[in-house]
């Protein structure tokens, strides 16, 4: 097993042993924590739906020349992992799980699965993601979208950039305070992200 499987495997293994050992009232505060943020998920979703729905699905997915979904690995968050695991049922945990043991021949993503993305709640890398080409036709078709990716992107840091308290951040804290340290923690791992975190006095 390559790196990059190991260290989500590793991940996925340690978020679930914790979650499945705090009591229900932990773990439905933690889901509160995360409830303006998946209300922002939502309304990419939507963003997505109305304005890159049909030009993504037939240039990239359909032909298979997605610069995402073609790679072996993408970036996931510590935080990516846990709130993921929090709204997911087990069976979609499991296949998580399954595919990271797997043989993977390093073509397409390894969490791409025979009916899309094997995720529920993807990874916030993957679901900002726009290539030049898609957000050129796009936003020359409908000009307001544009301003609307603008502000998307302007709120995702709320949640992911620390130069201020945010949740990703808070996430791998408690995490790390129970005991848990993991490689993809890179709100505490990241030099660049470590830098940020001291110069804003978080």
């Amino acid at each position: 097993m390559s790196d990059y499987p190991s260290e989500q495997l590793e991940t996925l293994s340690k978020v679930r042993l914790h979650l499945g050992s705090i009591p229900h009232r932990e773990k439905e505060r933690l889901r509160a924590l995360c409830g303006d943020y998946l209300e922002f998920r939502r309304e990419v979703d939507l963003f997505f739906e109305r304005y890159f729905s049909h030009v993504c699905d037939l240039a990239c997915y359909q032909s298979q020349l997605s610069a995402c979904c073609s790679r072996e690995g993408i970036i996931t968050f510590f935080a990516d992992v846990v709130i993921n695991v929090l709204f997911s049922e087990e069976a979609e945990v499991e296949a998580l799980a399954e595919a990271l043991t797997t043989e993977h021949a390093g073509f397409t993503c390894i969490y791409l699965g025979k009916r899309g993305c094997l995720w529920r709640v993807k990874p916030i890398v993957c679901q900002m993601f726009l290539c030049e080409p898609a957000k050129a036709k796009a936003f020359s078709a409908q000009p307001a979208a544009e301003a609307e990716w603008l502000e998307l992107e302007r709120r995702r840091k709320q949640f992911t950039w620390p130069d201020r308290p945010v949740l990703f951040d808070a996430i791998e804290s408690y995490f790390i305070e129970c005991g848990c340290v993991s490689p993809l923690m890179y709100l505490h791992n990241s030099p660049g992200l470590l830098r940020l975190k001291r110069q804003s006095g978080i």
